[in-house]
């Protein structure tokens, strides 16, 4: 049985993950409209959203442990 954190995890979580994954479906829109003014740029931002999550769960991590 899951607990009320544990649950509130697992949904926060799919929440998240549910999200990102809607936003990751308009990446490569984003990244060739980006990349016709820079291919540099465009990089960067495929660059941006592949960090993004782990540096969001690693933040999340990092502020429940404090509490």
């Amino acid at each position: 049985m899951m607990d009320r954190e544990t649950r509130q995890t697992a949904l926060a979580t799919f929440l998240i993950l549910g999200v990102f994954g809607t936003f990751l479906y308009f990446v490569p829109t984003i990244m060739l409209a980006v990349g016709e003014i820079s291919p540099v740029l465009g990089a960067l931002v495929i660059g941006a959203v592949l960090v993004t999550p782990f540096l969001f769960f690693w933040l999340r991590s990092r502020f429940r442990n404090r509490n």
